[in-house]
């Protein structure tokens, strides 16, 4: 099988947009009680065919906000986009997360659950058929489906990479 090609984007001539996904409430115990702390899940994307995600961790909840865009920034990668959607059915997987991603008609709109969705509109899908299956912890559904879009290739990458004309991709 060929090398999946993993875009990486450099932040400083972007505008992103982000979107908190989850945020949860954790307790670490202690012998003087319960020290209680905020993680947050952001995803961040220009919609546009740009996509990251973040994790953030801190005693209050704008803080862990802010660390988790920071991180989202640093993951950023490039998802090939065909007429607002994807380019092909795809799977994702990410430890217990199963997440299935298929193309849709114009007018279709984004069918997908929460996490799923915020990535996927952060990317700038606009008509797609989603479905996540397995987990449904918001960080594994995430990871799952950045993995499905990093996966995806356009026509112009496939032919690059089997070395021939664009009309035999499509014609056989």
């Amino acid at each position: 099988m060929s090398t999946i090609n993993i875009k990486r984007v450099k932040t400083s001539e972007i505008e992103l947009k982000d979107r908190l996904v989850s945020i949860q409430r954790v307790a670490k115990v202690t012998k003087g009680g319960r020290t209680f702390s905020f993680s947050a899940i952001v995803v961040v994307g220009d919609e546009n065919g740009i996509v990251g995600y973040g994790l953030g961790k801190a005693k209050e909840v704008t803080e862990a906000i802010a660390k988790g865009v920071d991180d989202a920034k640093k993951n950023l990668v490039k998802v090939p986009l065909l007429n607002g959607t994807v380019p092909h059915e795809q799977i994702g997987k990410f430890s217990g997360g199963f997440v299935l991603i298929k193309p849709a008609a114009v007018g279709t709109g984004v069918i997908a659950g929460g996490a799923m969705r915020a990535v996927l509109e952060s990317a700038g899908v606009h008509n797609v058929l989603a479905k996540s299956k397995g987990s449904s912890n918001p960080h594994n559904v995430v990871k799952a489906t950045v993995d499905a879009l990093t996966k995806m290739r356009d026509a112009y990458t496939v032919a690059q990479q089997r070395g021939v004309d664009l009309n035999k991709v499509f014609n056989g």
